[in-house]
C-alpha cells in the first residue's frame, strides 16, 4: 500500500510522519480487524463488519488502526482521519462505537445511547437485534471527520 497523503496543502513533519506510519500499519490493522470479526463468529462479528463497511462508505479516506493491545486485551479497532474518529469495541452483549469527540457532534437521530454524561466522548451501544440507521451513522462519521479537519486547519 502506498502513502496516501491528505488533501491538506501544508502538513507538519509530525503529521507527515503520522500519515506515513498509518499507511504502513493500515494493512496489518485491517487484517487484525478481519481476524477479530472472524473470531466473534456470531451477531457481534456480523454487526462489527457491517459498521466497518458503513464507516468506510462514509469516508473512503478513513484509516483503520489497531490500538491498546495489552495482556488482558487483544486490541481495539480504531478508525481515524486526521485524528481519532471512533473505536469498535466488542463486549458480550453489545458492539460499542465510541466517538472520540462525540460530545461536539450533532446527533439529531439520537444514535448516541451510552457515555452521555462525558464532556468529550459519546458512544453507541448496538445490541443483537438493533437496527443500524446507516444514514445517521454516516452523517456522524462525516461530521467527526470535518471536526478533525477543522481542528487540524486551526493549528
Amino acid at each position: 500500500m502506498g502513502l496516501a497523503l491528505s488533501n491538506e496543502p501544508y502538513l507538519s513533519c509530525r503529521q507527515l510522519r503520522r500519515e506515513y506510519q498509518m499507511a504502513n500499519n493500515e494493512t496489518n490493522a485491517s487484517k487484525l480487524i478481519d481476524k477479530r470479526i472472524r473470531e466473534l463468529s456470531d451477531w457481534r462479528g456480523t454487526t462489527l463488519s457491517k459498521v466497518r463497511g458503513i464507516i468506510k462508505e462514509a469516508d473512503p479516506d478513513i484509516v483503520e488502526e489497531w490500538k491498546w493491545v495489552k495482556p488482558t486485551n487483544p486490541g481495539t479497532p480504531v478508525w481515524s482521519h486526521h485524528g481519532g474518529i471512533c473505536t469498535g469495541e466488542s463486549y458480550k452483549n453489545v458492539i460499542k462505537l465510541t466517538f472520540h469527540k462525540g460530545a461536539a457532534l450533532n446527533d439529531p437521530s439520537g444514535l448516541f445511547n451510552s457515555s452521555l454524561d462525558g464532556k468529550v466522548r459519546r458512544a453507541i451501544d448496538i445490541k443483537e437485534r438493533d437496527r443500524i440507521d446507516e444514514g445517521a451513522l454516516k452523517n456522524l462519521i462525516r461530521e467527526a471527520v470535518a471536526l478533525n479537519l477543522q481542528s487540524t486547519a486551526s493549528r
